[in-house]
């Protein structure tokens, strides 16, 4: 198997109110892009902020541009030959009407719920050129390069799992978690269930997937509303 190279891609950020926060603080969060560059190819996972006047008195953004984000890891919007959202809420697909050649990669629950009223900016999901890849469950890119459903910020929520040629693995985790240390807690939840001289207690339990990307050995797990990342213990 091939090298691969990951990149992070700053779509820019915004500002989660008030009463979106669990401090009742307002909270800035950054919107945080994945490129993989592939001996295949280049793959986009999540294409930026997308503007409407309502969401952006709402969440005032500081917005870049999808030319000038990938600019900024030395690549144009033609240069990507596959996109990836790992979700399609207004801030993970706001550049996708750019992408009229390279195929979108959504889950199938995904792209249905998108559909409904109030999911996301319908001009974002419907944008004329854009095609969907539409997938159910795992769905193998690239030899090494694997989208997995990781349901729970939505129904349809997928990640990236990159397999690098010396056998590490990167997990590309979108949303699933809204920061590394909610993922950690998981992690940790799930460690602390099988550890035998524990009390008994009721502990959290995680979603299934969380022990399926854990069992993966994954030597980073990298997200999309946080700078920081995971690492094993």
């Amino acid at each position: 198997m091939a090298d691969v190279e990951i990149t992070s891609v700053d779509h820019g950020w915004f500002v989660r109110p008030a009463e979106e926060t669990a401090d009742g603080i307002p909270r800035v969060v950054p919107l945080v892009g994945y490129v993989v560059r592939h001996p295949r190819g280049v793959l986009l996972l999540d294409t930026g902020i997308g503007t409407h006047p309502e969401t952006d008195a709402h969440y005032r953004p500081r917005r870049h541009g999808i030319a000038a984000a990938l600019a900024g890891v030395g690549l144009r919007v033609e240069d990507v030959d596959v996109v990836v959202n790992c979700h399609l809420h207004f801030d993970h697909c706001g550049g996708n009407p750019a992408f009229t050649t390279a195929p979108v990669v959504v889950q199938a629950v995904e792209l249905a719920a998108a559909g409904e009223a109030d999911y996301t900016l319908p001009g974002l999901v419907d944008a004329p050129g854009v095609r969907y890849d539409v997938v159910e469950g795992d769905a193998e890119i690239w030899p090494g390069v694997t989208v997995v459903p990781t349901p729970g910020h939505t129904a349809g929520h997928q990640s990236v799992v990159v397999r690098d040629g010396d056998g590490t693995v990167t997990v590309l985790a979108g949303q699933s978690h809204e920061t590394a240390s909610d993922f950690a807690a998981d992690a940790l939840a799930l460690a602390a269930a099988g550890d035998p001289g524990r009390d008994g207690g009721p502990l959290p339990v995680p979603a299934a997937w969380v022990a399926r990307l854990l069992a993966l050995d994954p030597r980073v797990v990298r997200f999309a509303h946080d700078d920081a990342v995971w690492v094993p213990r």
